[in-house]
């Protein structure tokens, strides 16, 4: 069986983007845009990736590491340049390459096995992935002969009228006979007002010397975006959000507004949950089967098990047990892990906290640094004082506890299983277990005192 390699180009600026941050690392869905390319190029099987990098190529290579080769375009001088920089790693293999742009970040799986079949089926020397554009302005043309062969690239400014009127558009996406590639961009010249080294010029180069060149239609449009602006990065997220939201739906979730609903790529969801209007879902989420995620949530990566229910909360690397819930107005910082059957009540604030099963948190309540056992209560306005201006301390409570409204317990602190605290304490030493810890000072009634003091008339 042939080899199948890939040459991914990732070495422009983006100048258009107006950004410090390199383009192809711009995020879609909440990965880089060369990260969702590089996914669907590995689904295809390929032997060998080739990622051509410029301008901020550390930071690509530290975010895409081993799952990638590298070669670096040291001057930014056209495509076919930038597909020249593989030929180390890639010339003289007999074999399948395909060349796609690191900011297409919409393009399928399904459509490159398409791709690499067509151009196999045909025994092509190179075939154009192209697209049927309803408005093709921009973009160069595909001009096919009557049997349907290909017969040239026409860029937007040089085409004549007849050909500005097709509407097959190119990609920018190829397959080519590696060997023939690397032959022809030998011959290819920058003879153009740019200065540049097109890759489309293999194609006629390639047609000059009688190979076949082919041309595969995808089915859908969409697929073939280019990032080069932020109009165009806004475009290519809400695309695949509704990608996203798609499939979900068809796996068995329900949307009740899937239009105001953002889902990031690597989130994953249970059958039979609902998500609200409002939702976000980030990271490397992954949320359980019969959950309610209710309206203006966020949760980030994190872990949501069964039957949780969420209300109007925000989630950041935690973790929700089976049948808990929470919210609404409610926080759960880092590494926060909550039990089983955990009631976390309105305006509660956890962070690196663990609180067991069927523990009850109901408001107004910090919980920091701190692990609570089964079966508490902890009234309304408890503080867990964490940090004594130097450093953090943490707070242990055992099972069975009742805690009363209005309590700071002042870590680091030790309260023991089956134990009562009174309202209004503040708990500064250990609490042994089944005691009663009374932590304020004795009510004093002055009898009289009002008819002492003067008084408006």
């Amino acid at each position: 069986m042939a080899k199948k390699f890939a040459v991914v180009l990732a070495a422009g600026q983006g100048t258009r983007m107006k950004s410090k941050l390199y383009k192809v690392l711009h995020p879609v869905a909440g990965r880089p845009m060369v990260g969702h390319v590089i996914d669907q190029v590995e689904k295809t099987g390929v032997d060998q990736i080739v990622t051509i990098v410029g301008v901020g190529a550390e930071k690509v290579k530290d975010y895409l590491g081993s799952r990638s080769q590298y070669a670096l375009q040291e001057e930014q001088l056209g495509t076919g340049h930038a597909v020249l920089q593989a030929e180390e790693q890639l010339k003289g293999q007999e074999g399948t390459v395909l060349v796609i742009c690191g900011d297409t970040p919409l393009l399928t799986s399904e459509t490159l096995e398409a791709l690499f079949a067509h151009h196999e089926e045909h025994q092509a020397k190179a075939t154009i992935l192209t697209a049927h554009a309803e408005e093709p302005a921009g973009y160069g043309r595909v001009i096919r002969q009557a049997n349907g062969a290909v017969e040239k690239i026409v860029e937007q400014k040089d085409a004549s009228p007849a050909e500005a009127a097709v509407q097959e558009i190119n990609t920018g996406t190829y397959c080519f006979d590696n060997i023939a590639l690397f032959e022809a961009l030998a011959e290819v010249g920058n003879d153009n007002a740019q200065g540049e080294y097109y890759l489309p010029d293999v194609i006629e180069i390639l047609k000059n010397k009688g190979e076949i060149v082919g041309a595969y239609q995808m089915d859908k449009e969409e697929e073939s975006l280019g990032v080069n602006d932020r109009v165009a990065l806004a475009k290519a997220t809400q695309l695949m959000r509704h990608r996203i939201n798609e499939q979900h739906m068809r796996n068995g979730v329900t949307f009740i507004d899937p239009a105001a609903t953002y889902i990031d790529s690597e989130v994953e969801i249970g059958a039979d949950t609902v998500i609200e209007a409002g939702v976000v879902l980030k990271g490397k989420t992954v949320i359980g089967e019969d959950c309610l995620i209710g309206a203006n949530s966020e949760i980030s990566n994190s872990r949501i098990g069964d039957r949780v229910k969420v209300t109007s909360s925000n989630i950041e690397d935690a973790v929700m047990e089976a049948d808990s819930n929470i919210g609404p107005y409610s926080h759960l910082r880092p590494n926060s892990q909550i039990g089983e059957s955990v009631h976390i009540g309105n305006f509660v604030e956890v962070k690196n906290a663990t609180i067991a099963a069927n523990t009850k948190v109901g408001h107004l309540t910090y919980v920091g640094d701190a692990d609570l056992g089964e079966n508490i209560n902890i009234g309304c306005g408890t503080v867990f004082v964490n940090y004594d201006g130097a450093a953090k301390h943490r707070a242990t409570v055992g099972n069975n506890v009742f805690i009363g409204c209005n309590t700071n317990l002042i870590a680091p602190v030790t309260v023991e299983e089956n134990v009562y605290i009174a309202a209004g304490s503040t708990i500064t030493d250990d609490v042994p277990s089944e005691s009663l810890a009374i932590a304020r000072a004795r009510q004093v009634n002055k009898l009289g005192y009002f008819n002492k003091m003067p008084h408006k008339d």
